[in-house]
């Protein structure tokens, strides 16, 4: 198995005072009620992950002013603080006036970031500023699509100051890489075979425009194809051109956002298959369909060696943000998902025994 993402440490950063997470090598799936820093623990990850690989990649001999600017960067692009200034990302409560993030992998070797609140642009690399983390290939995919824009996307991006978050931009920019030569991986036909399954077809791009090639039906172009597919067929062009490797990490806000519940086990299905290929996977969700999925996977797939942690992020009666994992969705105890899906039997039998 390749360097995974082994642990993160998170103090005095945005709505986090202190939080201590273990993480599987395999699939992570992170659920919480509204404004308990689901989104914001994935980007920070991403953001991390990316700026490293960026600044390793972008040139032989990356000094450790590089990697900084690479970093400072990225958390600007993907967090948007007002003025550019990172020092905003810092925990707003009174006394807090340093972040620190470390990321543990799992060959043991670390990766500690710092900033305070007065920083604008800097940030402090307190451990592993030679830590290649470069091959390990960060993916992140966004709540909302972008494969039906690739095609103008990125320019625009590139010219104008528009409101989207660098995530999309950097999707877009692997979206725009040719299909790589020479032929798939057996792995890489197990997976695609999967996600071929579920939409019936395969994707294609021509001139940085991508089409759903439909078994019996032709050719349909993205933007009249429903948005759960275009997610879908996403992550098959990603397969395909060499960018989702399994050296990846592949981090997925929200996966059912607009997409069929009918698609949730298809989907949970393919994921797993990545997983298996060697992919570490994180993704956050408020949908008892996808949370229930993976817990049966976990329970009862047929690979006993993938790893699972399920991870709840939950408030304090005071505000703070806690977090509690386990191997099993049964094992949790604080579960806004299931917590709903309750309260919502109760106000039927209650409606039941009124009517």
């Amino acid at each position: 198995m390749g360097m995974k993402i082994k642990s993160l440490l998170v103090n005095n950063f945005m709505i986090f005072n202190n939080l201590n997470i273990d993480l599987a090598p395999n699939i992570n799936i992170i659920s919480g009620e509204n404004s308990t820093g689901k989104t914001a623990l994935i980007k920070l990850l991403y953001s991390n992950l990316k700026g490293y690989s960026e600044a390793y990649s972008s040139k032989g001999n990356t000094t450790r002013d590089d990697l900084e600017k690479a970093i400072v960067n990225k958390y600007q692009g993907v967090f948007r603080p007002d003025n550019e200034s990172i020092g905003r990302l810092v925990n707003r409560k009174p006394g807090n006036n340093n972040a620190d993030i470390l990321l543990t992998f799992s060959n043991n070797e670390e990766i500690m970031i710092g900033f305070s609140r007065k920083s604008s642009r800097h940030i402090e690399i307190l451990k592993g500023n030679s830590v290649d983390v470069g091959k390990l290939s960060p993916i992140y995919i966004p709540p909302k699509e972008i494969i039906s824009t690739t095609e103008n996307f990125g320019a625009l991006y590139d010219s104008y100051h528009i409101a989207f978050e660098e995530t999309y931009y950097d999707l877009t920019r692997l979206l725009e890489k040719p299909l790589r030569k020479g032929p798939n991986t057996s792995e890489q036909n197990e997976v695609m075979a999967s996600f071929e399954k579920i939409v019936n077809g395969n994707i294609v791009q021509r001139d940085k425009k991508f089409y759903l090639k439909v078994k019996g039906a032709g050719e349909f172009e993205m933007g009249l194809v429903s948005e759960g597919y275009r997610k879908l067929t996403t992550i098959m062009y990603l397969i395909l051109s060499g960018s989702l490797t399994k050296d990846s990490i592949l981090f997925w806000d929200e996966p059912e956002t607009n997409m069929n519940p009918k698609m949730i086990k298809p989907m949970v299905d393919a994921l797993v298959t990545l997983a298996n290929m060697g992919v570490q996977i994180f993704i956050t969700t408020h949908d008892y369909f996808v949370q229930q999925c993976f817990n049966m996977e976990a329970l009862y797939g047929k690979n006993k060696k993938l790893k699972y942690k399920f991870i709840s992020l939950y408030h304090l009666e005071n505000g703070e943000i806690k977090v509690e994992t386990a191997d099993e969705l049964g094992k949790i105890e604080n579960n806004a998902i299931m917590e709903e899906f309750d309260n919502l039997y109760d106000r039927e039998q209650r409606m039941m025994d009124e009517s």
